[in-house]
């Protein structure tokens, strides 16, 4: 039976591996790659390239950027007293994109999951606390989703920030129970941002 050649198989094994791509999905990607006359490869390899050579975390915030600082860090009109903490560098664009909130972010990086494996000696409370010391916030918002996941890490961090002078708070009710912020609209997340709580 005819297959593929290796270098076709390998790129679609390797679409494969990303989030929502299935295998007949991967294929169709490659045989347009394969197909196209536009320099469409070409550039998709460059940026590629770009991506894996020069995107990095942010030495203050973990979030994507270029130069040490990401382009929200180095932002002189952002209150940079006051924090948004999230679990993913997704979730600080999904936030940017309601347009309610004009400081500046922590990522963790991940979330408490037992299931995963995830407890807090997996957290990077050490890199957290040492930022907190350094800067000085006045808030922290733990932004971090209304999942069990979410729910736990910030019900933990909540406690572990107590030992601070900073007021911590909590998005307001309005995210769908059970869901993540990846499921919440620029509306939803703003009024939720509006109506925080203090913990």
């Amino acid at each position: 039976m005819a297959d593929y050649p290796p270098a076709v198989r390998e790129l679609i094994a390797a679409l494969r591996e990303l989030p929502s791509i299935g295998p007949r999905s991967a294929e169709r990607l490659v045989l347009f790659l394969l197909e196209e006359t536009k320099g469409t490869k070409e550039h998709l390899a460059r940026s590629l390239q770009a991506v894996g050579a020069g995107v990095h975390p942010c030495g203050r915030c973990g979030f994507y950027a270029e130069e040490e600082l990401c382009e929200l860090c180095r932002d002189p009109s952002r209150d940079p007293l006051l924090w948004c903490m999230v679990a993913s560098p997704g979730d600080v664009l999904r936030i940017e994109r309601a347009s309610a909130f004009r400081g500046v972010y922590h990522v963790l990086g991940c979330k408490l999951s037992p299931l995963e494996g995830i407890g807090p000696e997996r957290l990077p409370s050490g890199t957290l606390l040492a930022r907190i010391e350094r800067e000085r916030p006045r808030e922290i918002i733990l932004a971090l989703g209304t999942d069990a996941e979410g729910e736990a890490t910030a019900l933990y961090l909540g406690q572990l920030l107590k030992k601070t002078a900073t007021r911590i708070s909590s998005l307001a009710t309005g995210l769908p129970a059970g869901g993540g912020l990846e499921f919440a609209d620029s509306v939803t997340l703003s009024y939720a941002l509006a109506g925080r709580r203090e913990l």
